[in-house]
């Protein structure tokens, strides 16, 4: 579990730093902490980046936890149609697009690109130690560590 709660926040820590990225140099025309606004919250800007940072914590923990028994399909594969999934629905969601082929203009790709590869990064960490896990017992070796070959 401990692996989980780092992998976690190693990624959550990573994506509030390249959406805070993606706003400065204005790849993304929305502001990622504009729900302060919106529900006027009483907190500053910086509460408002750990808010969302721990937004982003709860979410990839969850997504680790559930996607690390998913070990046989490909993480490409999960990562892709997950973070494409989640990158659509968080513009669409923020933009309140209608669902025309008009609206995927207004879709930020780099935002698209890097949710995609920190999906990527949860996943494959998931599966990996989730792996490592199921076949230690593959790695042990057949005599005992002080036995002279």
């Amino acid at each position: 579990m401990s692996l989980a709660i780092i992998t976690s926040a190693v990624s959550a820590i990573g994506f509030s730093c390249i959406l805070k990225f993606l706003h400065y140099f204005s790849f993304i025309s929305w502001h990622p902490i504009g729900f302060v606004k919106k529900w006027e919250l009483p907190i500053t800007a910086f509460t408002g980046w750990l808010l969302l940072g721990l937004v982003f914590f709860i979410l990839f923990l969850l997504l680790y936890i559930l996607l690390q028994y998913a070990w046989r399909v490909p993480s490409f594969f999960t990562s892709f149609v997950i973070g494409i999934a989640c990158a659509f629905l968080a513009e669409w969601l923020i933009y309140d697009l209608p669902a025309e082929g008009a609206s995927f203009k207004k879709l930020s790709i780099p935002f698209i690109v890097v949710t995609i590869a920190m999906c990527r990064f949860v996943i494959d960490t998931a599966q990996y130690h989730y792996y490592n896990r199921k076949f230690a017992h593959r790695n042990k070796l057949m005599y005992k560590n002080t036995m002279i070959k």
